[in-house]
């Protein structure tokens, strides 16, 4: 703790706390070292941000060649160690305007103690104890009762009372200023220990690396910090406020107070819907590194699995983006459940345009999700902005999607519980985008995949429809959860369905109709379950979550999509066709629908017949 206090800061606590120390304790001066941290912290920030976005840019803009490309890999191993310093020195700057916090909150409480017992003309000791004069008068003769002497009980719920009362009137009264004395002396004597351990643990490695065990380090130090500092920061987070709320409440901090909260809860910022664009991707990118730095700790499946995703994600943000791709912004990242990232192409703040992709079964945060599901955001950003204007397109895996057991996608495991819950959560985060668009006439699309459209059906059916959004894409989809487009909050003629004549999802029978072919189905999974359950109810309208959206009885607007490949091919039985969609190498078509519907030309889009 050497180094964090002079005289009348921290140091002056010394091994044994008396209230005349805790009095003492100038915790301005704790506050003035939190501000040295915090300017330290800041700039390097400043050297992190000219590092990733000047000098790599300008090196690899003006030099080619293995030359070149060595020296950005050491750019960006210093642009690494930069962010490590800004997250440790902003640890050390929240660690100690926590402590300076809690202890004026015991300060106080002493001073009202020392306050009332000078009003009451009491004496309090070095030691805590207070003496009190005579007062009253005796049942016997009428004099005063003799004064006394009463020594403080830190915690007076856990002492075992005596049964006897002191007749004096001010015994009670000095009985509780001790208390309120002793009680803040214990307390404040936790706060320094407490922190006294996470400072001693702030402290950087030999060597000018930053390893994958020091990130793992500083996830613990952050972990550490949240928890000393909840009385401080965290309450404040409105995590039950609006998206409109929670904008205004980060708009209404100081400079400091919003460095503090990206410093100490990068993931709860990044996270919360409601906070602009640019600053959730500077809380996701600081806390990204936390994670890699926590899962690399960790010796099991899920966390090496998590990790590849993750190792994948930051090494995409770190690349330079291809010619006409626009910049990526990390929305949201986090390892509970299946693992969550929401990735956009795009400033969707600034972007008049924005699409929102919702993927489906079998999804979850692995490497394939890192370089499949996030290219087709990319794809549709490049293909929409093609058509002018400025468009975001977003991957959202903010919810646990159904995992089938068997690999194959059959939606037996898939009920309508994560659709609902999931839901909730995609209208969350359009709500947020709607209260951060800097554009009163911004152009919102949501799009569903397989059971992804599931779930964003569930978001339009909750309240008065998704917030903001103006039109709804459902491709590859097993049903929505409704018998009609107009039950989705946008009207029917925004409502889009692509679906692939090959596609077997889009051709599951329904629940009841499964019953027939269940046994054929858990033998050979949804193959079966359209050969075998679909027999049930040929030429019928409805498929597993309800009336399928591509029929007529429906009522959205079907537009052109390739076949995809068959169903039965030479390597056997293969659904690829229902994941081409949003591949221009595949199906060109589907995708330059998709941007036309996203970009405001859904007039210009090729329709086909419903089903």
């Amino acid at each position: 703790m050497s180094g964090t206090g002079g005289p009348g800061g921290l140091a002056a606590l010394g091994a044994t706390l008396t209230w005349a120390k805790l009095r003492e304790v100038r915790c301005a001066e704790l506050e003035e070292a939190a501000d040295g941290w915090g300017r330290a912290s800041n700039r390097a920030d400043a050297a992190r941000d000219r590092i990733d976005t000047q000098l790599v840019n300008d090196l690899r803009r003006t030099q080619k060649g293995e030359a070149a490309q060595a020296a950005v890999r050491r750019l960006r191993r210093l642009s690494k160690n930069f962010q490590y310093v800004y997250t440790e020195c902003g640890l050390l700057r929240t660690t100690l305007n926590s402590l300076a916090h809690e202890l004026k909150a015991q300060q106080r409480v002493l001073q009202g103690a020392l306050d009332d017992a000078a009003a009451l003309k009491f004496t309090v000791h070095p030691d805590g104890s207070v003496t009190y004069p005579a007062a009253g008068e005796g049942l016997v003769d009428g004099k005063p009762l003799a004064g006394g002497r009463a020594s403080g009980v830190p915690n007076p719920g856990m002492a075992s009372p005596s049964g006897l009362v002191a007749p004096n009137p001010n015994a009670a009264k000095a009985q509780d200023i001790a208390d309120r004395v002793a009680r803040a002396v214990r307390t404040a004597a936790d706060v320094d220990w407490r922190y006294a351990k996470i400072l001693r643990a702030l402290k950087a490695e030999d060597g000018l690396g930053v390893p994958a065990a020091t990130w793992t380090d500083a996830a613990g130090d952050a972990a550490a910090v949240r928890q000393a500092a909840s009385g401080y920061l965290r309450q404040e987070i409105p995590h039950d406020a609006s998206p409109a709320e929670r904008k205004a409440w980060w708009e209404g901090l100081t400079d400091e107070q919003r460095e503090e909260y990206l410093a100490v809860y990068p993931d709860q910022i990044g996270n919360l819907d409601g906070i602009p664009a640019l600053v959730r991707d500077a809380a996701n990118r600081d806390n990204l590194q936390l994670l890699m730095g926590k899962l690399a700790g960790q010796d099991d499946e899920d966390a090496a699995t998590k990790l590849a995703a993750l190792g994948e994600i930051d090494r995409q943000l770190e690349a330079v983006p291809r010619p006409g791709e626009p910049p990526m912004y990390l929305l949201g990242i986090g390892d509970q459940g299946n693992g969550r990232a929401i990735v956009s192409y795009g400033n969707p703040d600034t972007s008049r345009n924005v699409a929102a992709y919702v993927p489906g079964l079998n999804t979850s945060l692995d490497e394939e999700f890192a370089k499949g599901d996030l290219g087709r955001a990319r794809d549709l950003a490049i293909a929409s902005n093609r058509h002018g204007g400025s468009t975001a397109a977003i991957t959202w895996l903010g919810y646990d999607a159904p995992q089938s057991p068997d690999g194959w996608g059959t939606f037996a495991v898939a009920g309508d519980g994560r659709a609902e819950d999931g839901g909730r959560s995609f209208s969350s985060f359009m709500g947020g985008l709607a209260a951060t668009s800097e554009h009163a006439d911004s152009h919102m699309t949501a799009i569903g995949h397989s059971y992804g459209s599931r779930t964003v059906g569930a978001a339009a059916q909750q309240g008065s429809g998704i917030p903001g959004v103006d039109d709804i894409v459902f491709v590859g989809s097993p049903g929505v959860g409704v018998d009609s487009a107009d039950d989705l909050g946008v009207g029917r003629d925004h409502v889009f369905v692509g679906a692939a004549s090959n596609d077997i999802v889009t051709k599951l029978p329904s629940k009841e109709q499964f019953a027939v072919g269940a046994a054929e189905m858990l033998a050979g999974g949804p193959a079966a379950a359209y050969f075998f359950g679909g027999l049930a109810d040929p030429g019928g309208d409805d498929v597993w979550f309800g009336r399928d959206p591509s029929s007529e009885s429906f009522g959205a607007r079907r537009f052109e999509v390739g076949d995809g490949p068959p169903l039965v091919g030479p390597s056997g039985l293969s659904i690829d066709a229902h994941s081409g969609y949003f591949d221009p190498a595949l199906d060109m078509t589907s995708v330059e629908n998709m941007a036309l519907i996203v970009s405001g030309y859904s007039h210009k889009i090729k329709t086909e017949g419903s089903r």
